[in-house]
């Protein structure tokens, strides 16, 4: 038998398609472009099942996808509508009861409902390429078609907490490992499958009557706890956890039904709202105006100037993405210092197995580190990660301008300064912009890509070409102090400090906002981050700073007294031997600034303290959005939760402004 032979072509619906082989029923998903479950792919699915069970000629049916992905998950656009037959749980559901075998060949990713359909076979194999994943907790939903009760079948009750509850993705011989593919296939899939479609039904099992595993009751409440205690506030994780858990005690029947009532009440809750619109924003946020026809330009070789800890980070994401780095320092020790950074951060990926040491080996001979501009001159875009001071900006790409290619990018990856300044420095501004990381630039996926005033298109267009190659989220940026993120924060640093000056106390404001769900209240981030940097640039603005406007120097006050965050022990709280805590010497700092502005304190609770932070954030992205520095409210809201911690579950500031726009 092979897979080659001539076949009787059939069609099940617009998107599933059928071959008969030998008497195997080949049924394919071709629903571009990500073999979404939609309404007619269920059609078709269950049209080809039934057809495999009418007819005498076929004796089993494999299941595949066209293209490099299975099925992709739920079609979210027929979110919110009326449901149209067949569901998804009743075509897995057609799929197990099948009288004849179906095996699943997991060509590429299987996610979500596509992972459920695969778990319904009665046999699964991968291709090497291939993953599996439950993201429905990313989308504030469980698993609605059969995940969370046949998962556990497969790969004991520990392991479907763990995958469920976190929605990380597996490859697929770590699936096989966890049991819950069957096989992997070296080589031609479909001739694969087709030949275990002819070897002994003993092989073939429904995984609905399989028994869950026994598992120690310490391991499923290790498994439990991991996973509700990064939940935060998120309801659908600890949802998936209690379902999971159930399938030991409850009939398959049973915990269906649960499930389903389970999904259906999570679909219409407003976390699920909100992570709808996080990720229908990430697809808005790829479309910039005026670029929909522009090329960027090939880019091989990236230079980055400075090899601190930012520059060591997007050095690291660079050279994940497979392209060549050339570092810059300013003299020998620092060379040697820089490259030894790049290398430990990437030697950090190896013993957390998110490397090997093939793919060590290959980034390192990408890397040099040189102490000398001159090295740029192979480099396609030059990225510089140099002190955040103007004058050193400005003389650094004044001397780029007689070193790199005149086709050459150039990008500052400042916080604050104004790029179009720095551009003003080169010959030729219109092939400078703004790519600010955030740190740590290797692990924070966030990078605003800022166009200048004379940026030309495809110089935009390969910012953000390079970003997406990095695996990085560019938000498109206008020129403005701070940008998206840093001005929407300055304006969040703002009013808690009008908070706290008006007779809030920082620890309570920062336990608000840890209720609400960010990982650290403002007061205990500016500890953090450090006093310091902050408190220059007061001294620098004081001079321009309008004198009507309401100052609160209670910060400058501190950093007068030494207390810079954590660094030095004590900032807003102190923190000996290492351990946070409130400090009276901040308190009295704190009344007696009140008390030279005669300000009588007032109490504030959390729901007030929430508001006032909330408004201040979606007030300033609406002046964003009028000076048109930010495209649309979703790209706001995708910079705070992506660079600053805004918990997605809540959509964003602007989401939470206006949860209908």
């Amino acid at each position: 038998m092979t897979a080659t032979k001539a076949a009787d072509e059939l069609d099940f619906s617009a998107c599933v398609s059928g071959r008969v082989l030998d008497g195997v029923l080949v049924v394919t998903i071709d629903n571009p472009p990500v073999n979404a479950a939609s309404a007619a792919m269920r059609t078709g699915l269950a049209a080809g099942i039934s057809h495999a069970n009418d007819s005498a000629e076929i004796e089993s049916v494999i299941l595949t996808g066209a293209g490099r992905i299975f099925v992709g998950g739920a079609d979210l656009t027929e979110f919110g509508k009326p449901p149209v037959d067949p569901i998804l749980p009743d075509v897995c559901q057609l799929i197990e009861d099948s009288g004849k075998p179906v095996i699943a060949a997991l060509n590429g990713a299987a996610l979500g409902g596509g992972l459920e359909v695969a778990l319904a076979c009665h046999y699964r194999i991968a291709a090497a390429t291939a993953s599996m994943a439950f993201p429905e907790v990313k989308l504030g939903l469980v698993p609605g078609a059969g995940g969370t009760q046949r998962l556990p079948r497969l790969t004991g009750i520990p392991v479907a907490i763990d995958l469920i509850g976190s929605g990380r993705s597996l490859k697929a011989n770590e699936a096989r490992s966890a049991g819950i593919v069957d096989e992997v296939a070296d080589g031609d899939l479909i001739a694969r499958a087709l030949a275990i479609a002819t070897e002994s039904e003993a092989r073939f099992r429904k995984t609905g009557d399989l028994s869950v595993p026994a598992a120690p009751a310490d391991g499923i409440e290790t498994a439990s706890k991991k996973i509700i205690t990064k939940a935060r506030g998120q309801i659908a994780p600890g949802v998936a956890v209690g379902l999971v858990a159930a399938a030991q005690t409850m009939t398959l029947e049973d915990g269906l039904a649960e499930e389903r009532s389970a999904f259906l009440r999570l679909k219409d809750s407003p976390q699920a709202a909100a992570l709808r619109h996080v990720f229908f924003a990430e697809r808005e946020a790829a479309k910039v105006a005026g670029l929909e026809s522009v090329s960027p330009r090939a880019v091989k070789a990236i230079g980055i100037v400075g090899a601190g800890l930012m520059g060591s980070g997007i050095a690291v994401a660079a050279l994940d993405a497979g392209y060549r780095v050339i570092g810059i320092e300013q003299d020998d020790e620092a060379v040697r210092r820089g490259r030894e950074r790049i290398a430990g951060m990437l030697g950090r990926n190896v013993k957390s197995g998110r490397l090997d040491e093939a793919g060590l080996a290959d980034r390192l001979s990408r890397l040099t580190v040189e102490g000398t501009l001159g090295a740029l001159g192979d480099a396609d875009l030059v990225i510089e990660a140099v002190f955040d001071d103007l004058d050193v900006k400005m003389e650094l790409f004044r001397k780029l301008d007689g070193v790199v290619r005149p086709d050459a990018i150039l990008a500052t990856n400042t916080s604050y300064l104004d790029p179009d300044e720095i551009a003003a420095a080169t010959d030729s501004p219109e092939r400078v912009l703004g790519l600010h990381f955030f740190s740590p630039a290797n692990i924070m996926r966030l990078v605003e890509v800022v166009r200048c005033a004379r940026t030309e298109p495809d110089v935009l267009a390969t910012g953000f070409a390079v970003a997406k190659k990095m695996r990085k989220l560019p938000i498109l940026s206008g020129v403005t102090e701070g940008f998206i993120g840093n001005r929407i924060f300055s304006a969040y640093r703002r009013e808690a400090e009008f908070l706290v000056e008006d007779g809030a106390e920082p620890q309570d404001i920062d336990a608000a906002m840890e209720d609400f769900g960010f990982a650290m209240g403002p007061f205990s981030v500016f500890d953090l981050a450090g006093l310091e940097i902050a408190w220059a640039r007061r001294k620098r603005q004081a001079a321009t700073r309008d004198p009507s406007e309401r100052y609160v120097d209670i910060a400058d006050r501190l950093c007068e007294v030494g207390r810079f965050g954590q660094k030095s022990g004590k900032g807003w709280y102190s923190y000996a031997d290492g351990k946070k805590s409130v400090d009276r010497d901040v308190t009295a700092i704190i009344a007696a600034s009140r008390a030279a502005k005669s300000i009588t304190p007032r109490h504030f609770d959390k729901a007030e303290i929430i508001s006032r932070l909330l408004v201040a954030m979606s007030a300033e992205g609406e002046r964003l959005l009028d000076e048109r520095i930010a495209a649309r409210p979703g790209d706001i809201d995708l910079v705070l939760i992506n660079g600053y911690g805004f918990p997605a579950h809540k959509g964003g500031p602007m989401f939470m402004r206006d949860p209908e726009a």
